[in-house]
Parts: C-alpha cells; structure tokens; sequence
C-alpha cells in the first residue's frame, strides 16, 4: 500500500512539474486579427520587449499575402521598409533555394513582378511569391519570436469588451476567453475590435465636396477601365426591358457623379491556377452552379473579347495568382454591400457565394459549349493548384477585403494629402500605389447598355507619406487603440494604402508607437512624435522619399 501510494504521489508530481502552464490572458500589447499587418506588428511589439499575443478567427496567418494575393502590389519598392522589407527579404531569400523550384525551373520563371522585377538582386527582395511561402514565412517570424497566437477566436461583438472610461481593459471572444491588455491594435480587414470600442468610422464612399477631393463618391465618366466595350445588351430578351434584367446587373441608375453612397468595391478570391499538369486539379462543376449568372459575360465574349487571361499573373512553380480583369471576371460586382457590419454568419454566406460564383465562373469558361473554342481550350489547361490550400479543397482561405470600415479620426488622409496638396506633418510610412477602386456597381446606361461604375486607377504622382494620426483613434473615444489596416482615410485614399506592403508597415508603425505608449504611461494620442520617429527609422522604416 505505502509503495502504492508512493507511486501516485510520484505520478502527481510528475504531473505537475511537466504540465504547461496555461497561456496568459494578460500582455502588454493585444492584437486582434490574423493578417499580414498583425503578424509584423506582433514582430515588432516583441522586439520592443513587450509580451504580444495574436488573437484571430483565422486558422492560417498572413491575410491575403499568404492567400493568393503574391503578385505583390508593391508600388514604388524603394518606400517599403522596416519589417514589410524583411518579409520580402525572406521571400527571396527562399527562392535562392533550389529546392523552391519543385515545379518549374528558376531560369524559366521570367522574373516579372508589378513595374519591378519579381526578384531583385540589388536590394535581396522578391515580390512575388506562392501563397504557401508567404504563410511560412509569416510562420516562421512567429516562431522565432515565440509569439503566441490563438486561433480561430471571434470577437463577441455585442458584449466582449471592458471599457475603463476612454480606455479598453479587455476584450472577450465568443468562446469564453477574455484577453487583457495595456493597448490593443486591431489588425482586421473589417475592424470589428474598432467598432467595438465604439470608434467613428465610415462605409462606402464620400462625396466629393466632403474633403475637396475629385475622384471619391460616384465615378461613371472616369470608370474607363474593366469596362464593357461597345454595346452589349443587358436584358434577358435582348432589346426587351420588360424580359428584365440579366444577372450580376442592378436595377436603377448609378447615381450622380461625385455624390456619396453606402456601396463599397467588389470584392473576388485571388485563385491559385497551375497549367502544370502533374499539379492541377481541373475545374469542378460547383454545387448551385447556373449557366444563366453567365450570359452577360457569354455576350462579351461573342463581341469579340479576348482578354480572360490578361491578369493570371505568373508566380513560381508554373502558378497564377489570378485577379479580375475587364468588364466581367472575378469581381463579384455589388454583392458584398453589406458584409463590412453583418453578422458573422452573413459574411460566411457572402464568402460562399462568392466563392460559388468564381468556380462557375472558371468552370463555365473551361466547359460551357457555348464558350469559344479558343477560350475554352486554353481554359482546360488550368486547374486549381494541387500544393496550395491543403486543408480548404484547394481554395483560398481569405476571400479579398478589398474595403470595409474606415476609421475616422481628428484626421482623415485624403486624395489631397496623397497628391502633397496637404502637409502630413507626422509620418509612420509611406504608401505609392495608383488609387486604385475596383469596380462598386453594374448598371444600364442611358441608352440600354451594360456598364460598369466605380473602377479607378489614378496615380498620386509620386510615393507619399502617411500620417501617424491615421492609425489612432479621436482620444475620447479610445486612448489605446491603434488601427492600421482600416485607417483613418477617405474611400479613393484608401484605394492606394490599403496595399499589404503597407499594412504591414503600418502595422510596425502601430505597435513602436503602442509600445513607446505604455513605456511613457499615455494615451496612443500623446506618443512623442519625435520618439516615434526616431525608432522608427532605427528600424528602418522609410518615412520621406529618397
């Protein structure tokens, strides 16, 4: 008996000594979403010395980075610094490797990226990349910084969050699980933590007059591109009103150019496509899939246009990441209205449809006979990649946000500021893309036509800065909060920073100044600013154009 006893006591003690302890539900610094902003942010709230945690829906980390989106909209490279420049770095890094090219030869890549070179040697970065690398990079960085994170965690967005006056004590997911904080960023597409915490912010687009802007609110004359050419009938019976209207085409009139309203950009998966036969899964009839959502693009198609396969921009390894191009592809055109504020089951059934809609898409293109044969053909010689999007049938995780809530601060970046019109006296990163909105709306014009409303691709003139103030909160509404992917910007701003390279920069952004805020014990809105930049550009972080 007394040897018996003598065993369970040594079991208990064994039991004890070798059980992990339970993660802590209280850091320093909180991050709420699973993107390639959080992550880096992460990075950065750990090499400042401060215990960090991820807390996310997600399953898999990078957001759209690791989710199709590698043909990188990376603008002007020689403005991406800091941490968003490591990530790329790593990229390249990786593809030195010989053993990164399973499917396809380096030499035969072609090197090709968005107005840069896919891989450049001179400053060790790539910018493009398959999605599974840029998930194990991201993997990697949280590894190595032993970084917790705590998946597939939903914000309960009624009643998870303790607030102390101006400040956030904790938030709670719907699983139970509560995490307390000195600051929080929420590093969402959709800025649910932002809402939450009772934070302004904006849907859809303003008018043009709200902040003397030209390219906000309503665009149909400067929406050339993605655009239907010529005429092209839009009613079931064609000539015939009464028959009604196709699908994917809304009823009514666009509204005046220049006016706000609620409508945001489409919204589409970024597919992984191969044409390498030992590693393609062909296109499958998907279930619900109906001809019929296709008839406008078959009527494009007879017309004579043949630019399908102008943005099935090459990756490594024989791969695509496919993007919409013209005036009817993988845009899912007006049928996300209302994802940005519902529920979340509503967004799973907005995600799934628009998930329906593209793999009808593709398998209409690769099978319907009415499709022309040079089409056709050349569609079958794609399939979904074999290798990426293991657990998730091959599809991608992350369906393309490219636009929700906006925040909106004591200040609000604007298409002036992006031109230089207006001073950015605090800078914490600099953007360079083209504002860039896809297409918000498919109408009929005013002489029965088919036409698309919204897309914009203007450049700014140059790279710009982005003001500190963008990523904090009016301080009587929250004092430690920070928000750098649904920033404080106007609609056609956003258009140009809401690029990944910049995310990630503003993430690092967010979380030197979170950090420097419970170093000094203040409000996210009393950081020194002359601090800020100081650690900013000791890491590297670019702030004024060379």
């Amino acid at each position: 008996m007394k040897r018996l006893l003598s065993v369970l006591v040594l079991l208990l003690f064994l039991r004890t000594s070798l059980a992990v302890d339970p993660p802590a539900s209280k850091y320093d610094v909180v991050i709420y979403g699973g993107t390639s902003s959080a992550v880096i942010a992460a990075v950065q709230a750990s090499r400042m010395q401060k215990s960090v945690v991820i807390v996310c829906p997600d399953k898999h980390l990078g957001g759209l980075s690791s989710s199709g989106l590698g043909f990188t909209d990376s603008g002007n490279t020689s403005v991406v610094g800091g941490l968003s420049r490591e990530f790329y770095r790593r990229v390249w890094q990786h593809y030195r490797q010989p053993q990164a090219w399973s499917w396809q030869k380096k030499e035969k890549f072609g090197n090709r990226g968005q107005g840069t070179a896919a891989m450049d040697g001179e400053r060790k970065t790539m910018w493009v990349f398959e999605p599974h690398v840029a998930e194990q990079i991201f993997e990697s960085l949280i590894a190595e910084y032993r970084i917790p994170v705590h998946r597939n965690q939903w914000l309960d967005r009624e009643k998870g969050l303790e607030k102390a006056g101006s400040r956030i004590v904790s938030i709670r997911m719907r699983s139970g699980e509560t995490y307390t904080g000195q600051v929080f960023i929420d590093a969402t597409y959709e800025g649910d933590l932002m809402a939450l915490a009772g934070v302004s912010y904006v849907v859809g687009r303003e008018p043009n007059s709200k902040y003397g802007e030209t390219l906000n609110g309503v665009q149909t004359v400067n929406s050339t591109k993605h655009q239907f050419v010529g005429s092209i009938d839009p009613y079931i019976k064609p000539g015939d009103p009464a028959s009604g209207l196709l699908p994917r085409i809304q009823p009514g009139p666009p509204g005046q150019d220049g006016e706000g309203d609620p409508r945001i950009q489409a919204y589409c998966f970024r597919m992984c496509l191969t044409d390498v036969p030992a590693n393609r899964i062909p296109f499958a009839k998907p279930d619900r899939y109906d001809a019929g959502q296709y008839e406008l693009l078959l009527r494009v198609l007879t017309s004579g246009w043949r630019e399908v396969f102008r943005k099935f921009d090459r990756i490594p390894n024989g791969k695509t990441d496919t993007n919409n191009h013209g005036p009817f592809s993988t845009d899912n055109i007006g049928m996300n209205y209302d994802y940005p504020e519902a529920s979340y089951e509503r967004r799973a059934e907005i995600a799934k449809e628009h998930e329906i809609y593209q793999k009808g898409l593709i398998y209409f293109l690769a099978n319907d006979p009415r499709v022309p044969s040079d089409v056709s053909g050349k569609m079958k010689t794609f399939g979904l990649a074999k290798d990426e999007f293991l657990d998730n049938g091959n599809w991608p995780y992350q369906l393309y946000i490219r636009e929700a809530r906006r925040m909106v601060s004591d200040f609000v970046v604007t298409e002036n500021h992006l031109r230089r019109k207006l001073p950015t006296p605090r800078p914490a990163g600099m953007g360079s893309y083209n504002m860039d909105s896809h297409n918000v709306q498919r109408y009929v014009d005013s002489g029965g036509n088919a036409r698309n409303e919204g897309d914009i691709q203007v450049n700014p003139g140059g790279p710009y800065p982005i003001d500190y103030r963008a990523l904090i909160p009016r301080r009587s509404e929250c004092e430690n909060l920070l928000v750098p992917v649904c920033a404080s910007t106007s609609h056609i701003a956003y258009g140009s920073i809401r690029m990944e390279p910049v995310f990630m920069i503003l993430g690092q952004s967010a979380a030197t100044a979170a950090s420097l805020a419970i170093d000094d014990r203040c409000p996210v809105q009393e950081v020194d600013y002359g601090k800020l930049k100081a650690r900013l550009l000791a890491d590297g972080q670019i702030l004024e154009r060379e």
